[in-house]
């Protein structure tokens, strides 16, 4: 059976002053599942497992409990709160019928200041502890947070390709109406046409993404308001379905760029449908133009709440998101990423009527 003298931060003191711990210590019985300090409780004493085990665990992620160490009989607990007098950082339970042996605070405290082997031993054991609970905690952390990033991926993904899919789904039975013309059906395979290739634009994302090594592009010299007007072709009907309005408050420049265009439309895509997903009860958006002798730019203006505070300086970095229900934070990660390809930039602020800015500078000498 466990007692004070045979556990490692007591074993090496002398007899007396172990005794006059046992003196004052005091035992505790508690059931399975019985909590035996809480988060934030008061460090009033350290625990030593007589019997059975302890878990010790704490909230991370979303808030679901995990544990990250089991105490054994012997082994010490509890102890970093007595040290720096503030309240539990973490909860501990009794895994099985528990018994502990509890050391009052005070006691404690003026054993370490009498006994320099008991502050050379409570130094050593919480070195070690430390490098255990570290290594525990960052194993744990880093498997909540990836099983968090699958499911956020899963969820984007889901929601990126419901509105593909519903168009193709729609546009297969316009094709298989025995009433639908033969013009009809050619402008139904082509919108197919191109939300397949929507689809696959996204999943190569992904897969760029998580490879971390872009993918040989291909480049041609196209008109820029003819790749506009075809893009915004293809979203305009799913958009007003939303009730947003896009309008033009002037059109594309004609001027022939290098462009990839699959690549491109996704960053039309991204900032388009961020600006719908924040504009839930409907709203507008505004697309200008400027040419200049070297570039032309592109500015995406909506009607919604404007770029939140928490994410404004790290607005195109990988995961930065706030304040949506879906997505990863990596639409405007790739977006950046596919506008550097195109030697160009992009940027975004709020307005200050409300409502955000995406600007999108595309070189013409590229």
């Amino acid at each position: 059976m466990v007692s004070l003298e045979t556990t490692k931060l007591f074993a090496a003191l002398p007899a007396a002053e172990v005794r006059k711990l046992s003196d004052v210590a005091r035992e505790r019985r508690f059931r399975p599942g019985d909590v035996i300090f809480r988060e934030g409780d008061p460090g009033d004493g350290l625990y030593v497992v007589k019997a059975g085990k302890v878990q010790i665990s704490a909230a991370i992620g979303s808030g679901e409990r995990h544990v990250f160490w089991t105490v054994l009989p012997g082994d010490v607990f509890g102890e970093m709160a007595v040290l720096d007098n503030l309240p539990r950082s973490a909860q501990a339970s009794a895994e099985g019928e528990t018994t502990v042996i509890f050391v009052p605070r005070d006691q404690f405290i003026e054993l370490l200041k009498t006994s320099p082997a008991m502050s050379l031993t409570m130094v050593q054991e919480f070195s070690r502890r430390l490098r255990e609970f570290n290594q525990q905690y960052i194993s744990k952390l880093l498997q909540v947070e990836r099983m968090a990033l699958v499911g956020r991926f899963a969820s984007t993904i889901v929601h990126d390709l419901k509105n593909p899919l519903t168009i193709i789904r729609i546009g297969a039975a316009q094709a298989a109406n025995e009433k639908s013309s033969l013009e009809d059906r050619k402008i139904t395979q082509k919108r197919i046409e191109s939300q397949i290739e929507r689809i696959t634009g996204l999943v190569n994302d992904i897969l760029e993404f998580t490879r971390g090594t872009p993918q040989q592009i291909a480049f041609a010299r196209l008109e820029f308001d003819a790749f506009v007007q075809r893009i915004v072709s293809e979203f305009q009907q799913e958009i007003a379905a939303k009730g947003i309005t896009l309008q033009f408050e002037n059109q594309p420049p004609a001027t022939k760029l290098a462009i990839n265009p699959q690549r491109l439309g996704r960053v039309f895509y991204n900032i388009i449908f961020n600006a719908v997903d924040v504009m839930p009860n409907g709203g507008v958006i505004r697309l200008r133009f400027n040419e200049t002798n070297k570039e032309v730019v592109t500015e995406i203006e909506d009607s919604g709440p404007g770029i939140s505070p928490e994410i404004a300086d790290r607005l195109f970095e990988p995961f930065a998101t706030f304040g949506k229900p879906r997505g990863t934070g990596l639409g405007l990660s790739i977006s950046q990423r596919i506008v550097e390809e195109h030697r160009g930039r992009i940027s975004g602020r709020n307005q200050p009527g409300g409502g955000a800015i995406f600007s999108v500078a595309l070189p013409k000498d590229a």
